[in-house]
């Protein structure tokens, strides 16, 4: 137990290197329970202390992301990725067997206090999985003898440090590349650029490329720079969202792990042209590893006059970026949402409008584009629009990253220009047998094989960047109640339609799934689904019906296999839920007793 006073000490240290900004609550809370391992009610007070906020809205951040325990949680904190992808390759059997090899119970803290195993949502190591958490830091390719040695070093409390580094080696994978990713770029070629033409002729190129925001809402990114430009205020900002919390989705891993110089350029150009002093990149907490290699990146940086006050040179040009580390939050990869945990609160979605073009972080125009947006942005500056819009299509111009896991051969990133069909793309990763895709995660859509001739662009198939592939052994079903276990744990409650409509939802999927489901659940999920499209204050809660609807009409038999005869089915059985009441009054009558005929009869 750490002394009070010691306990205060260690929190007034960390509040003092962030000088003392309530901002900066979700980055002092990371670091206050990386030494403690967890946030007591004691640590959370002496936090909102040093802060001088309530500690209400303290306890409120604390409890709103996953990553931070208000718990004890062990020394070694085991998160087994739970995505579908990671279940395909053997996950649950590995999680079970970590668990008896260790003698602890999944989602609970062994007696000695050394270590709690659990589960995530996703890693965003889909294409080296079973992948796992340690205390933040991604294991890859997890089997029964990694697991035999990982049980040896937490029973010898053997330092993080001191773990064989091939067990946290996170390779890129990258097996197809175009222009964003197959072209050289030369640090500051780009800054460079603008410099010498200015930034109303870069505008100019930017439009010229049709670039669109990669992110999957294809927003087109000249218009938000020059919204951003154009709004009145001598304060503006640039965040990069790197929060790609889709699961199936790690394109924006490889570009943050491999071309960091070509992010922090795109960003930098931004801040150029619409006036920025400051950036953010806000990097998804399961991408911790690289947290320290990307700071390392900005000081190198700096050091070479591309970064901080008069960027080559130029008296004029100054602009900096700091890394945000996120905390397990799907909905902070909303940037309205992403825009609140920057702000150090809990990442609810605003109301929009005002857009964060002109009230953004902190009140102020920001623009938000993720990683991929920037990174192309960086190119057109160097070698034009016109060359960036020759890939494409008419309305979807350039390439696009894909993060391809699932039951293929050869899982991985591949850039294709816009307009490539389903079908070609499936041929090169080696998904010989698929029977269906998930697009762009579960929030996007699903697709079946009479659909794999269309094309990935904006006018026919849009998506964020991935595809999870289910081959004919799966049973589609089984990604479905997936999806919708995801969407509960991720929804941040804020709304009625998505707090209660995703528990619907899942227990409906589950219902059908154990095989109790009629037709009429079937018709039930349909309503749900159309309820909260039209009625969820944020796009998650939207999105969050698209599996089980696009399921529904691709897949049918997946549910219509599993039905009951019945017209109707209860979820679970009265009768036996009032043996004790009927126990404890000693009746046995026939009046104490449901039948079924009583409820079909109540039914509507």
């Amino acid at each position: 137990m750490v002394e009070s006073s010691v306990l205060a000490q260690t929190v007034r240290d960390i509040v003092q290197c962030h000088e003392g900004s309530p901002t900066q609550l979700l980055q002092i809370l990371r670091e206050v329970q990386d030494r403690l391992t967890w946030l007591s009610p004691i640590t959370l007070d002496q936090v909102a202390e040093a802060l001088g906020i309530s500690p209400d809205k303290v306890r409120n951040v604390a409890e709103f992301y996953s990553f931070l325990y208000t718990e004890p949680r062990g020394s070694y904190d085991i998160l087994f990725s739970d995505n579908i992808t990671d279940r395909m390759l053997g996950n649950r059997e590995l999680l079970h067997y970590l668990c008896e090899q260790l003698g602890v119970v999944i989602g609970a803290t062994r007696a000695d206090g050394s270590v709690t195993v659990g589960t995530t949502s996703c890693t965003g190591m889909c294409d080296q999985g079973p992948a796992a958490l340690v205390n933040g830091y991604a294991l890859t390719r997890l089997d029964k003898p990694r697991l035999d040695r990982i049980v040896e070093l937490v029973n010898h409390q053997t330092p993080l440090t001191e773990w064989p580094r091939e067990f946290f080696e996170v390779t890129s994978n990258i097996r197809r590349a175009d222009i964003l990713l197959g072209r050289h770029f030369a640090d500051g070629s780009a800054l460079r650029a603008i410099l010498k033409r200015g930034p109303e002729a870069i505008l100019e190129e930017l439009v010229k490329s049709g670039l669109r925001g990669q992110g999957g809402a294809g927003f087109k990114s000249a218009i938000k720079w020059i919204s951003c430009r154009s709004a009145p205020g001598d304060v503006k900002y640039v965040v990069c969202n790197a929060d790609e919390g889709e699961p199936g989705t790690f394109k924006d891993r490889v570009l943050m792990q491999d071309f960091a110089d070509l992010v922090f350029e795109g960003m930098t150009l931004c801040g150029r042209v619409i006036g920025a002093r400051w950036g953010f990149v806000y990097l998804r907490g399961e991408y911790r590893y690289m947290a320290e290699a990307l700071k390392e990146t900005l000081r190198r940086r700096r050091e070479v006059g591309l970064l901080g006050e008069a960027i080559l040179g130029d008296p004029t040009f100054s602009f900096d970026i700091d890394i945000h580390l996120g905390a397990g939050a799907y909905v902070c990869g909303e940037e309205s949402a992403l825009i609140e945990s920057l702000e150090g609160k809990h990442g609810v979605p605003r109301i929009r409008p005002p857009f964060p073009t002109t009230h953004g972080y902190l009140n102020k125009p920001t623009v938000v584009n993720n990683v991929e947006t920037f990174a192309a942005a960086a190119k057109i500056a160097v070698e034009g629009g016109a060359w960036f819009a020759s890939r494409g299509t008419t309305e979807s111009k350039g390439t696009k990253l894909l993060s391809l896991s699932g039951d293929c051969e050869r899982p991985g990133i591949y850039e294709y220009p816009f307009g490539v069909t389903v079908r070609r793309v499936l041929e090169d990763c080696g998904a010989r047998d698929a029977q269906g895709i998930q697009m762009a995660g579960p929030a996007g859509h699903m697709i079946s094989a009479k659909l794999f001739d269309r094309r990935i662009c904006f006018e026919d198939l849009a998506t964020g960047g991935s595809f999870m592939v289910f081959d004919q052994s799966r049973d589609i079903l089984d990604g479905i109640r997936n999806f919708t276990h995801f969407f509960v744990h991720e929804s941040c409650g804020f709304c009625t339609p998505c707090r209660v409509g995703t528990s619907l939802m899942r227990d409906l999927v589950a219902k059908v799934h154990a095989g109790h489901g009629t037709r009429a659940d079937l018709e039930e999920m349909r309503k749900l689904g159309r309820i909260m499209q039209v009625g969820c204050h944020c796009g998650l809660g939207q999105t969050a019906p698209n599996p089980v609807l696009d399921s529904l009409d691709q897949f049918p038999e997946a549910y219509e296999r599993r039905l009951r005869s019945t017209a109707y089915e209860p979820a679970f059985d009265l009768n036996a839920a009032l043996d004790q009441a009927r126990w404890l009054t000693g009746r046995s009558d026939p009046d104490a007793y449901l039948y079924e005929e009583m409820l079909l009869g109540a039914m509507p």
